[in-house]
């Protein structure tokens, strides 16, 4: 790669101010919107679970979204939506009212979850993350990707800053899982924890690393105002769940959406009262700190948001959204973690969550106006750079809301059992009738080799920018290359939708 084609490269997606909240969310409409389609579809023609249907359908208006119709969001939203009135006016394949089924699954005691079952809305959500981050790292190397759509130089919203930290907040979700199978885990000796915890984030760490070295030895074009001279997100992401560990002691009795605002308000003040804003965006780089000063100083803030997600983790994930609470409650009044009174489940109370899930949301869209319409956090606006508070805000906000989505959607395709009557219950045929929700099979796929996915997709991103001038690429050939890599991806990850290739 020539020194002149780099630095054209380069400066074809620096200095970007970004786009508006509304043009983002509009965009990321159409992964709901498609998967009320697929849904639809699936409702009438059972048959059409394969592998084009599935990309079709759920990967191509994906696609489309931050390319081609990017610029009017609104109009692909609506034609999206003419297949799916079509469809509904068609009988569905099996036309029998969907009942809930006794055995579908087994009472659990709230002492104690040995299993954290599988919530399909969760893992639409994080494939649909996924298909958005892997579309968008090629996408924005073509002209057919808007600008306003790249990142944000220092300040604004675009839908690859909403990526990044939406990276996060999964990963703060996710981490519910081990706090819910075994809550005295907060109260471990914290060495050993270090220890394991270390071993897991290992791979990922080395990877960051790796990515460094390549990216020097190839003189691959690179950001450096996006994380510093050698820090990367994959560094970001491997310190979160180490740093997660010198918070068990006040998670155990500080409510984990609070600790979530404090640390987002910590951060602020390091970056208004102390200036770490001011030396991120203007110190040179003269040493290792300053070389990487973007990564560090955004670190505190990227917290917050996996602290977020983990609170929303505790939430959606257990039987009752109060599970995780009543465990923090009755260790602040006992010492241990005993509920005293148990009480039994047979499935998740996803209508509790789900009433849950749309308070925090509007909590956080209120708390992101309150800070940018007081400018709390300054004039500038939000910064991905620095993960400023309008940041944090406006990342839980987005995800809680897309969370809250996918839920109702699994709520409105697979009712849940308090809506049916009793005597249709009592009927053993009609109980036979239930179908438990399940996340669409690609995302499924997608989802359990999701980090092997994204390291392919970034060996393929850097093989086409090698052996293409993809920044001078037509709309015409840009959307067919994005096309055969978009779907060359998603035909591997069918191709091991029963074997997950990485355990760490």
């Amino acid at each position: 790669m020539s020194s002149d084609y780099k630095k054209q490269k380069e400066d074809f997606v620096s200095g970007m101010t970004g786009s508006t909240v509304t043009h983002i969310n509009l965009i990321s409409c159409a992964a709901l919107i498609s998967i009320y389609l697929y849904n639809t579809v699936q409702a009438r023609f059972p048959t059409g679970k394969t592998l084009p249907v599935s990309w079709l359908v759920l990967v191509v208006p994906l696609l489309l979204s931050m390319t081609v119709f990017a610029n009017a969001p609104a109009l692909l939203d609506f034609l999206l939506t003419i297949p799916v009135v079509a469809l509904l006016y068609l009988p569905r394949k099996d036309s029998s009212t969907p009942l809930p089924s006794r055995a579908e699954t087994p009472v659990q005691d709230e002492s104690s979850i040995q299993v954290v079952t599988p919530l399909p809305a969760l893992t639409t959500y994080r494939a649909h993350m996924m298909l958005m981050t892997i579309l968008a790292i090629l996408a924005v190397d073509f002209p057919v990707f808007p600008r306003n759509l790249a990142k944000c130089e220092s300040f604004g919203v675009s839908l690859m800053d909403i990526g990044v930290g939406s990276f996060v907040f999964s990963q703060g979700v996710v981490s519910a899982i081990s706090l819910l199978k075994n809550p005295a885990y907060l109260t471990s000796p914290f060495l050993p924890k270090l220890i394991s915890m270390t071993k897991k984030v290992l791979p990922i760490l080395a990877l960051g690393l790796l990515r460094v070295v390549l990216v020097k030895g190839t003189e691959y074009p690179e950001h450096e105002s996006e994380y510093g001279t050698h820090w990367n997100f994959f560094i970001t992401m491997a310190l979160l769940p180490i740093l997660e560990l010198l918070l068990h002691p006040i998670i155990l009795r500080v409510p984990l959406s609070l600790l979530a605002v404090l640390i987002s308000l910590t951060q602020q003040l390091n970056l208004s009262v102390f200036g770490f804003q001011l030396f991120a965006l203007t110190a040179e780089r003269v040493g290792i700190f300053s070389a990487n000063k973007e990564g560090i100083i955004s670190l505190p803030g990227y917290l917050a948001i996996h602290i977020f997600g983990l609170s929303t983790g505790t939430l959606i994930l257990p039987p009752s959204p109060s599970y995780f609470r009543r465990f923090q409650r009755r260790f602040s009044e006992t010492g241990s973690f005993g509920l005293g009174e148990q009480r039994s489940y047979k499935r998740r109370k996803n209508a509790k969550a789900a009433m849950e899930l749309f308070s925090y949301t509007v909590l956080w869209w209120t708390c992101m106006g309150l800070v940018r319409g007081l400018q709390i956090d300054g004039k500038e606006g939000v910064s991905r750079r620095v993960v400023n508070l309008s940041y944090v805000m406006w990342i839980a906000a987005f995800n809680t809301s897309f969370i809250l989505g996918y839920l109702l959607l699994d709520m409105h395709f697979y009712p849940e059992p308090s809506k049916f009557k009793k005597r249709d219950v009592d009927n053993s045929d009609a109980v036979a009738t239930y179908k438990a929700p399940v996340a669409p099979s690609l995302l499924d796929a997608i989802n359990k080799n999701a980090l092997v996915i994204f390291l392919l997709c970034n060996v393929m991103t850097g093989i086409i920018n090698l052996t293409m001038s993809t920044m001078f690429a037509s709309n015409v050939s840009a959307t067919l290359v994005l096309c055969v890599y978009s779907f060359s991806i998603c035909a591997v990850a069918w191709a091991f939708r029963r074997t997950r290739l990485l355990t760490f």
